[in-house]
C-alpha cells in the first residue's frame, strides 16, 4: 500500500536524492534479520514468527506519519524490515510442512498467489487513499491490514513438532546458523532475478509520473494481476516438469520483460512491460522456492527459506542502492538503468545451465 508514495513522501522532506534507500534499507534489515528468523522458525515455531512479522507492520504504521526528520523516516524504514525478516520465512516452512513434496510447487505457488493479490490491490489502494484522504490515512489503513493478518494468524495450528520455549539464546546465532550451504544455488538464482524488483520499487514509481500515470500504483496492479494469473498453473508445471526447466523459461521472461520497460518510453510500453514481468516471476517464484525446500532437509526448513530470502533481500537491495545512486533524480537515465539490469537478469540462467551440467556430472 505504502511504497508506490513513499518516493513523494521522501521527496517533501527535501531529501528525493536517496529514493534508493527507501528500499534498500527496509530490505537491509529484512536480509540481517532472517538468520534469527530461520532459527526461531525451527525452533520456537512457525505461528509465532508469523506474529512477530505481522505485528512490526502494525506499529510502523502508525509511525510513519509521526516521524518528521529525514533520519527518523530511514530509522523507521530499518525497523519495518523485520517484518518481511519475519513473515514470509516462517509461511513458506508452514506451508511445506502440511502439503506433500510431490505438489510442494503448486503449493507455493498458491502461497505466491495470494501474496500477489495483496501486491495487486494494495499499491492502487494505497495510492487512491493518498490521492483522496491523504497519506496519513494511508498509513492508518495499512496498519489495520497487518491487525487482520496478526488476527488470522495467532488461529492458526502450529505445525513444527518439538518446540522450544522461547529464550534469549535463541538469538544468540552461529556462524553455522547463518546461511543453509545446501539452498545456496536457489540463493544465487534468487539474487540475480529479484534485482530487477529493487530496480523497478525504486524508478517506476518516478517513471509512471514522468510518463503521465497519476496513480503510481498502476504498474504493480498490471504486473501482479498477469503473476496472479500464471500462478494458477506455474506451480503444476514446476511439479510435472521439474524446477530446472522452469526457472530457464522464468529467468529469460524476466530479463526480458525489464528490457521492455527500458525501451519502450510510453505508457503502453510501461504496462506491457508490466504484464510480462508478472509472467516471469509468477512462473519463476514457484520454481524457486520449491527447489529451495527440494535442496533442503527437513529440520532445516526455516533456516534454508532464509537463507533464500536473504538472497531475495541482497538482490532487490542491491537493486534499489544501484538504480538510485545513478539515477539521482535524473529521468533520462531511467531507460539505460533498466536494460542494463536486464543483464544482470540473464546471469541466472546461465547459473542455472552451469549448475544443471556440474549436477549431471557428479550424479
Amino acid at each position: 500500500m505504502i511504497i508506490p508514495e513513499l518516493p513523494n513522501h521522501l521527496s517533501s522532506m527535501g531529501a528525493g536524492e536517496h529514493k534508493g534507500l527507501i528500499i534498500a534499507l527496509f530490505t537491509l534489515t529484512a536480509g540481517i534479520s532472517r538468520p534469527f528468523s530461520g532459527k526461531l522458525t525451527d525452533r520456537w515455531g512457525r505461528v509465532p514468527v508469523m506474529a512477530v512479522g505481522s505485528v512490526v507492520c502494525l506499529i510502523c504504521g502508525f509511525l510513519y506519519p509521526v516521524i518528521s526528520s529525514v533520519t527518523g523516516f530511514f530509522f523507521l524504514r530499518l525497523i519495518h524490515g523485520f517484518s518481511t525478516g519475519f513473515k514470509p520465512t516462517a509461511t513458506s516452512a508452514y506451508v511445506a510442512d502440511i502439503i506433500p513434496q510431490h505438489r510442494w510447487g503448486e503449493a507455493l505457488g498458491m502461497h505466491g498467489l495470494c501474496f500477489s493479490i495483496g501486491s495487486a490491490v494494495g499499491p492502487a489502494v494505497g495510492s487512491y487513499i493518498a490521492l483522496h484522504y491523504g497519506i496519513n490515512t494511508m498509513f492508518y489503513s495499512s496498519s489495520f491490514f497487518a491487525f487482520l493478518s496478526i488476527v488470522i494468524v495467532i488461529n492458526m495450528r502450529e505445525t513444527l513438532a518439538n518446540r522450544h520455549r522461547f529464550s534469549v539464546r535463541l538469538l544468540q546465532i552461529r556462524r553455522d546458523e547463518i546461511i543453509e550451504r545446501r539452498v545456496l544455488p536457489a540463493g544465487i538464482v534468487t539474487l540475480l532475478s529479484y534485482s530487477g524488483y529493487g530496480v523497478i520499487l525504486t524508478l517506476i514509481p518516478d517513471w509512471s509520473e514522468h510518463l503521465g500515470l497519476t496513480n503510481k500504483g498502476l504498474f504493480f496492479t498490471a504486473y501482479t494481476l498477469s503473476s496472479i494469473a500464471i500462478r494458477f498453473v506455474s506451480g503444476k508445471i514446476a511439479d510435472r516438469y521439474g524446477r530446472i526447466r522452469v526457472m530457464y523459461v522464468g529467468v529469460s521472461i524476466v530479463a526480458f520483460a525489464v528490457l521492455l520497460l527500458g525501451i519502450g518510453d510510453s505508457k503502453q510500453g510501461m504496462i506491457l512491460g508490466a504484464i510480462v514481468y508478472g509472467v516471469g516471476t509468477g512462473i519463476l517464484s514457484p520454481a524457486v522456492n520449491a527447489w529451495t525446500i527440494d535442496l533442503s532437509l527437513p529440520q532445516h526448513r526455516g533456516k534454508a527459506m532464509a537463507t533464500m530470502y536473504i538472497a531475495l533481500e541482497a538482490g532487490i537491495g542491491g537493486g534499489a542502492i544501484l538504480a538510485g545512486y545513478i539515477y539521482s533524480d535524473q529521468i533520462e537515465r531511467i531507460s539505460s538503468i533498466f536494460v542494463v539490469n536486464s543483464f544482470v537478469i540473464f546471469l541466472a540462467f546461465f547459473y542455472i545451465i552451469y549448475w544443471d551440467v556440474k549436477n549431471k556430472r557428479t550424479s
